[in-house]
């Protein structure tokens, strides 16, 4: 069945409200001609007790309600709308944040074909310049796989609509192993990344994807620190959750946005990182993935410049959440069936 769109229900809240008003109106114009009739006919002859008063009460009390119910429904469609000028703003400033993305990776590739191509450049300063390409255009690979999957992480499908490969892993191998790749993918020296703690349980994961949950926040954490990065990462469990605990010594975060950076396309303004740029989509896509994975994400800081600390909860294998992970490693099977299948009929 076709899930119907919020703007349906706002919609159908505007028609009622106007339904209603017109009751109201309709009502009121019903009791007012009532009693204009009776009074025009009989005058004064008609003894008070036989004008019922619990019509004028009924009218009263009926019209407080739906003027009431006309209030909601009017401010109902007033959030609606201020919701969806502030989503248009940060859709602005999306559009603004990733051409700026886009074009500074462009240009930077731009110079170096020019380069090559206007003069003769010896082999050494080649290959250089080839290995600044390559890492641009990856630049290019991860922006425009987050603009494409921006629309599916936002319906609950998109567990089936996504090819996922979940497998269950011992978290003290899969996690370690994750953190260590995305430390090699920044350059981070050794010193610069703590990671302490085991969990001794297993978890679902989906590789690939939650090599995106690090890379995004080791890449914030990168961002936001003035100084030399140094990251601490613990890891520990409970009987339902494996939790890692990430912990940055940037600029942090006030504790009035600290809902606001997992929303779509937002960057929180800080004086602190005036120069920071990014589309507003990293830690939406982190909470996300870490969503359709059966976890939740937090985050915490202690105040200005102290860091901040995002901890995420992770449901471990045949602990919690059975019917859920049991259905992710299902699909993924499936999965796996169609893509064998695919490259048979490639091979053929």
């Amino acid at each position: 069945m076709k899930r119907l769109s919020p703007l349906f229900y706002y919609i159908l809240i505007f028609v009622i409200a106007q339904i209603a008003w017109f009751s109201l109106l309709g009502l009121w114009i019903y009791w007012y001609v009532s009693n204009y009739i009776i009074f025009k006919n009989v005058g004064e002859n008609v003894p008070p007790q036989i004008l019922s008063d619990s019509n004028n009460v009924f009218a009263l009390v009926s019209g407080i309600v739906l003027l009431v119910f006309i209030s909601i429904g009017m401010s109902l469609i007033f959030v609606y709308l201020n919701r969806q000028m502030n989503l248009t703003r940060l859709y602005d400033n999306f559009i603004a944040a990733v051409t700026h993305e886009l074009k500074s990776p462009l240009s930077s590739i731009q110079l170096y074909l020019e380069t090559m191509n206007a003069r003769d450049v010896p082999p050494e300063k080649k290959k250089e310049f080839i290995s600044m390409m390559l890492k641009d255009t990856g630049r290019l690979h991860s922006l425009i796989n987050s603009i494409l999957h921006l629309s599916g992480l936002d319906q609950k499908k998109t567990v089936r609509k996504y090819p996922h490969h979940y497998q269950v892993y011992d978290a003290d191998y899969i996690l370690p192993e994750l953190i260590n790749a995305a430390r090699e993918q920044f350059n981070l020296p050794e010193n610069s990344v703590s990671l302490s703690g085991t969990a001794n349980k297993k978890c679902v994961i989906d590789r690939r994807w939650f090599e995106i949950v690090f890379h995004n926040l080791f890449d914030n954490a990168i961002k936001y620190s003035r100084n030399p990065v140094q990251i601490e990462i613990g890891i520990s469990s409970s009987e339902k959750f494996v939790v890692i605990a990430f912990r940055d010594n940037g600029i942090g975060i006030q504790g009035k946005d600290h809902k606001k950076i997992f929303n779509k396309f937002q960057r929180i303004d800080n004086n602190e990182s005036p120069s920071v740029k990014g589309s507003g989509l990293g830690l939406y896509w982190v909470r996300q993935i870490i969503k359709y994975h059966g976890g939740t994400i937090s985050v915490s800081s202690e105040g200005k410049n102290r860091g901040t600390t995002f901890s995420i909860f992770m449901p471990v294998y045949q602990a919690t959440r059975k019917r859920y992970i049991k259905n992710l490693l299902k699909i993924s099977h499936k999965n796996g069936i169609i893509a064998n299948d695919r490259e048979k009929e490639f091979e053929k």
